[in-house]
């Protein structure tokens, strides 16, 4: 009697098996859309921040027409991304030229005591920690997801089951891995 539940019982400890890792592969691919959409609601808040620092700024910065058409075109570029391969690229496009409108601001006074300007600057500073931390939160997630599907013996189910790895954001331009340049003199 013994020895006909044994296999039986090596069965449902096999299904079970199967079970857990399939329950914890879709745990983590759900995990991993999710760290996904908070980056996506953040990139929102980015896109929808910069017309409002464009329009602010226009007036001003009337001979510096170049520079704002860099920001709103790069902002539609980032807005059609699709992926996270294709948003790290785009966003750091974006970045870039929202780098060069502040650097650019700078040379205004009267937008200095603009506080719809210094508003608008905390909000987008503030949102690219956001940013950041939800970079870093789904880079996090989609790790712990490649790695469990590509381990042994769940690759066995994650390659049955179709799961597929998940897109790592990774710095794009070679030139953003750079050790900026930091100069404390007081020369102006």
């Amino acid at each position: 009697m013994g020895f006909f539940l044994l296999p039986f019982v090596v069965i449902v400890i096999i299904v079970l098996w199967v079970v857990g890792v399939y329950n914890r592969l879709i745990g983590l691919r759900n995990q991993t859309a999710n760290g996904w959409r908070q980056i996506d609601v953040q990139l929102k808040r980015r896109h929808d921040l910069i017309p409002n620092l464009v329009s602010t700024v226009k007036g001003v910065m009337e001979f510096e027409r170049d520079t704002l058409t860099q920001v709103v075109e790069a902002r539609a570029k980032a807005v059609s991304a699709t992926g996270p391969a294709d948003a790290a690229r785009k966003e750091g496009e974006l970045t870039q030229a929202l780098g060069r409108l502040f650097a650019l601001a700078e040379n205004y006074p009267q937008l200095h005591a603009n506080e719809n300007v210094k508003m608008l600057q905390e909000e987008l500073s503030s949102t690219e920690n956001k940013i950041g931390f939800a970079r870093q939160f789904y880079n996090d997630i989609a790790t712990k997801y490649n790695i469990s599907q590509q381990t042994f013996p769940a690759n066995m189910i994650a390659g049955s089951f179709g799961f597929t790895a998940a897109e790592l954001f990774q710095i794009a331009d070679d030139a953003d891995r750079a050790v900026p340049t930091v100069d404390l003199s007081m020369k102006k």
